[in-house]
C-alpha cells in the first residue's frame, strides 16, 4: 500500500476517533437530556463518517475498485442520527421531562407542550 494512502487513512481514523471521544465525553458530562442531544447525533456522526471514510479508502485499494457498503452507511447513519435526535427531543417534552434554568428556549418549551394537534380541513363534497 502506498504511503499516502496510510497517511490519509491514519489521518481519518484519528480524527474520527477524535470525535468520538469529544462525543461520548459529551454524552457522559452534559446535565440534561436537551444538551445531552447535541453530542451523540454531531460528534459522534462525524466520528462514525470518518472511521467509515477510512475504511471505503482502505477496502477500495484491497479491492481495486470503489467500495460503496461505507458510502451507504455514512448516508444511512447521516440520514437518521437527526432524525432519532428529534423523536428523542419530542419525548422528553411531551413527557414533561425537566431542564436545566441554564438550557436556552424555557419558554418555548411550554408553547410546543401546549399546542393543538392540527384538525383536518373540512372536505368539499
Amino acid at each position: 500500500m502506498p504511503l499516502y494512502l496510510e497517511i490519509i487513512i491514519c489521518v481519518s481514523l484519528l480524527i474520527g476517533g477524535a470525535f468520538l471521544l469529544i462525543g461520548s465525553y459529551g454524552l457522559v458530562r452534559l446535565p440534561d437530556i436537551y444538551m445531552r442531544l447535541h453530542s451523540p447525533t454531531k460528534a459522534s456522526t462525524l466520528g462514525i463518517t470518518g472511521v467509515l471514510v477510512a475504511s471505503m479508502i482502505f477496502q477500495s485499494h484491497l479491492k481495486g475498485f470503489f467500495s460503496i457498503q461505507e458510502l451507504l452507511i455514512t448516508l444511512f447513519l447521516l440520514i437518521t442520527a437527526p432524525v432519532a435526535a428529534n423523536m428523542i427531543a419530542k419525548t422528553a417534552l411531551h413527557q414533561r421531562t425537566k431542564s436545566l434554568k441554564d438550557t436556552k428556549g424555557q419558554d418555548l418549551m411550554e408553547t410546543i407542550r401546549d399546542r393543538e394537534a392540527p384538525t383536518k380541513p373540512p372536505q368539499n363534497p
